[in-house]
């Protein structure tokens, strides 16, 4: 059997590139990026992912193995995937943000465990976001969305070699800017809240300073915090709702994510 370059160039088009685009938001988009998920079960998702959405896509074009429009298709390939697995894991990087500024303003930043999905020390508050807002996310089929808009980037933006269009840098850059606004206004009521409970302790520290204010602010402090936390916790599924449909079009290079 001979192999000719043109069938090793077809084979890539059709198979390899998107491989590399899958696997590339699989490497950093929530729950398949977790840490506690082994490669090789990531790996054989995205080769799973692959087979299954390959006889959809639309013809890749055919070029050389070994070559220059190879490697920039390549690049190309990683560039998409990489930038749309960080739009949907802004979605859980905005409660992780929100939890530590209220575990801040609770005196709870000192309460810090391991994050078992990113592997990394977060504060006991933003580790209770994470693991609500993962369930959300699969509850409201998030990671069906996320394999939805990477199928769909296939029609949108086709393997091509000239096809270099992708989302502008200020476009991602404005999209980043929901990880403070969106973690700000789940933290806001918290944050109000306290700032209500310091001001009353001022001022019952002034009128009576022989009244140990240290002694009962921190416990009440962080009363009043959880309280206004369970208070507030149904609005955290449509704060996810929201913030996943933004990023679905951004990912999506839709009109209103296409900021180029």
């Amino acid at each position: 059997m001979v192999i000719t370059d043109a069938e090793v160039g077809r084979w890539l088009g059709s198979f390899f590139w998107p491989f590399i685009r899958i696997g590339s938001v699989l490497s950093i988009a929530p729950i398949f990026s977790s840490k506690m998920l082994p490669m090789r079960i990531r790996l054989l998702l995205a080769l799973v992912l692959t087979i299954v959405i390959m006889p959809l896509l639309p013809a890749a074009p055919v070029v050389p193995a070994i070559s220059v429009n190879s490697f920039l298709i390549i690049v190309q390939q990683l560039l998409i995937g990489l930038t749309m697995g960080f739009v949907f894991s802004i979605v859980m990087a905005v409660f992780i943000y929100a939890g530590q500024i209220i575990a801040m303003q609770m005196g709870l930043g000192f309460a810090s465990m391991i994050d078992p999905v990113n592997g990394v020390s977060v504060p006991v508050v933003s580790q209770f976001y994470a693991l609500l807002v993962t369930l959300i996310f699969l509850t409201m089929g998030g990671h069906l969305q996320m394999i939805q808009v990477m199928f769909d980037s296939f029609i949108l933006m086709p393997v091509s070699v000239d096809n270099v269009a992708m989302i502008g840098v200020r476009g991602l850059l404005e999209w980043s800017g929901i990880l403070f606004s969106g973690a700000l206004s789940v933290a806001l009521p918290v944050i109000g809240s306290l700032l209500v409970v310091n001001m009353a302790f001022g001022i019952m520290a002034r009128s009576a300073p022989q009244f140990n204010i240290f002694a009962i602010g921190f416990p009440i402090t962080m009363l009043v915090g959880f309280i206004i936390m369970l208070i507030t916790l149904p609005n955290i599924i449509d704060h996810t709702g929201s913030i996943l449909d933004a990023a679905a079009v951004t990912a999506g290079f839709g009109p209103e994510g296409n900021n180029n």
